[in-house]
């Protein structure tokens, strides 16, 4: 459904709890699906490194692993990346999961290299649940804002990544450049359900990979639906 749907929809969510509501506006969520292995990916990698600066925008970098081969194997390939993938793919009825391929919001589909979002779209209100990130004797603590009236199923899910990265890739279709790689996902971990509760969640900060330098929280609706709630920070030390 067109993003101005699910806008006014949370606007009237939000509204009918009166005052126990909590809300905040929140980053547009940009996820790219992307590959070393992809010689069309690093023009949306770059992209993706210019959103990862605006204070707007939650830009995520999902490495999937079905572009590796003997001559190249992405060290950031994951998985939960390519299965997160094929759910939104089923999701969007799509027929097919290619690279490279952002998906905005958890709604939307944006297509390929030479994608670009909006200055309008990302200017638009973006109301949501809030969330609240905190670092604290090696511990991340997530509050979850409440929204009474909602009915949905939703999870908190917790993102570790690395910020920035350079790899030297010796062989495939990207065999003797440097690629530089930007808010490259490292982990994803469901914390829970919410269904309008306000609630928190503690989780060591050495529970997350190694190579993480920043976490984010999304709320996103059972069945990697419409993202509802968003925020990130930096990891103080790292997760070592």
């Amino acid at each position: 459904m067109p993003q101005r749907f699910w806008i006014h929809a949370l606007l009237l969510l939000l509204a009918a709890g009166g005052h126990r509501a909590v809300a905040q506006s929140r980053p547009t969520v940009v996820e790219l699906f992307t590959s070393q292995g992809c010689s069309s990916c690093p023009p949306a990698d770059a992209y993706l490194g210019r959103l990862s600066e605006r204070k707007d925008v939650l830009a995520l970098a999902f490495h999937v692993d079905y572009w590796n081969s003997p001559q190249w194997q992405d060290r950031f390939s994951l998985p939960l990346s390519t299965a997160r993938q094929d759910r939104y793919v089923r999701n969007l009825g799509k027929s097919a999961e290619y690279t490279p391929q952002f998906i905005v919001d958890g709604r939307t589909e944006l297509l390929g290299a030479r994608a670009q979002l909006s200055e309008q779209a990302l200017a638009e209100p973006k109301p949501g649940v809030a969330l609240a990130l905190a670092e604290d004797g090696g511990a991340l603590r997530i509050d979850v804002g409440a929204a009474p009236g909602h009915t949905g199923a939703c999870e908190v899910i917790l993102v570790s990544y690395l910020r920035h990265a350079s790899s030297a890739v010796a062989g495939g279709e990207n065999g003797g450049r440097t690629l530089e790689d930007f808010n490259v996902v490292r982990s994803l971990r469901v914390l829970g359900s919410w269904r309008g509760e306000g609630g928190h969640f503690d989780v060591p900060v050495a529970s997350l990979p190694a190579d993480a330098t920043a976490v984010a929280v999304l709320l996103q609706a059972t069945g990697q639906g419409p993202i509802l709630g968003a925020a990130s920070r930096a990891l103080s030390t790292g997760a070592q």
